[in-house]
């Protein structure tokens, strides 16, 4: 158990390898109540929205899910989100565990200057959260809840019960695998992991912690905040120019994405794979000649590839596949190379229109 954004979270049960691969090849049940639930309404709630985020949240359906960013002035990260379209007027973002007091009082004052009839409250306290990711997953959970999970589409959530709790379901997730999350009452939260765990027994599922969903979704190629994202990075520097709605009204940091865009990044995030016997961590410096120009931002041995992946943080002309790539590893200088991204890629539907996976 360690501090995780003032939340005492588990690291792993039975190990970080057994539950990546429990992931990915059956079902893991992760508790993320640590997640921040910040709720909008009102009749101006749409155009605060739109202020606030990136991404182009005219375009979702109520029961629709969105991938997006609130950022600063320069168009860096304050966080990356989710954003729930709950009903017409009524709006969900989740942000992280460690950016939640921010966030909030971030989101407060763009909606208090968005003006209009919008009402922010931050009701993080009302919500536990489990996570059940895996192929195992739909067939686990529709054992014991009244949502039909078949029909529900990626990046779609509704209302329902789970083990006689009322809830609501989500599919998205943060491994690169098909998966679900229920949103319920914290006192519900015990009984309800403990019935997906009975209903998973005979599937092989498996309790998972912090450590396998770092190595899961950075082989999915997922980004973290405060790794590959924070207020120092871009949203085009990320990788993530496709949560930007161009062509929408003015957002915060619209006008500095749209002059990054226009003369071309000068760094960028890469993913790469060791090709030495060399294990890259978060920190390690990338180097040009004995000269630092980079770092690694995430690194590790993946328990399902069995390679050495991660990514970095490089100069723009380092940026294409293929390249090579020189990582300073405890003073030893050890050869990667970029690679396409994802490392890691099951066979699933394609994209929605509201845009795919998140860093929770």
């Amino acid at each position: 158990m360690v501090d995780f954004g003032g939340w005492e979270m588990p690291v792993q049960y039975s190990g970080i390898g057994d539950e990546h691969m429990a992931v990915r090849t059956r079902a893991g049940l992760f508790d993320v109540s640590h997640m921040g639930q910040i709720e909008i309404a009102g009749h101006d709630a749409l155009a605060a929205v739109q202020r606030m985020t990136t991404n182009d949240v005219a375009r979702l359906a109520e029961g629709q899910i969105q991938y997006s960013a609130l950022t600063t002035p320069a168009g860096t990260f304050i966080d990356d989100v989710l954003v729930y379209r709950w009903a017409e007027f009524h709006y969900l973002l989740v942000v992280n565990a460690g950016n939640i007091r921010k966030a909030a009082q971030w989101i407060s004052a763009q909606a208090t200057e968005s003006g209009g009839d919008v009402a922010v409250v931050n009701a993080s306290a009302r919500y536990a959260l489990l996570a059940l990711q895996g192929p195992a997953a739909g067939s686990i959970l529709s054992e014991i809840c009244t949502v039909d999970l078949e029909s529900l589409k990626y990046y779609r959530f509704a209302p329902g019960e789970v083990a006689g709790a009322r809830a609501m379901v989500s599919r998205t997730g943060y491994t690169g695998e098909d998966g679900f999350e229920i949103f319920l009452q914290p006192a519900q939260a015990t009984r309800v992991w403990d019935a997906i765990l009975l209903a998973g027994a005979e599937a092989g599922i498996a309790p998972c912690g912090l450590g396998a969903r770092d190595t899961l979704r950075l082989e999915a190629g997922m980004r973290l905040y405060g790794n590959e994202m924070d207020e120092t990075v871009s949203v085009l520097e990320a990788g993530l120019d496709w949560i930007v709605g161009w062509d929408k009204a003015t957002f915060v940091g619209q006008e500095a994405l749209q002059a990054q865009r226009a003369r071309g990044i000068e760094r960028g995030l890469v993913a790469f794979e060791m090709t030495d016997r060399a294990i890259a961590r978060h920190g390690y410096p990338v180097l040009r000649g004995d000269v630092p120009c980079g770092v690694v931002t995430s690194g590790t041995q993946t328990p399902f590839l069995q390679k050495a992946i991660g990514f970095a943080m490089v100069p723009a002309e380092l940026r294409a596949p293929g390249q090579e790539l020189i990582i300073d590893v405890r003073g030893r200088r050890a050869a990667a190379r970029v690679v396409a991204e994802p490392f890691y890629k099951r066979a699933r539907p394609a994209r929605p229109a509201a845009g795919p996976t998140r860093s929770e």
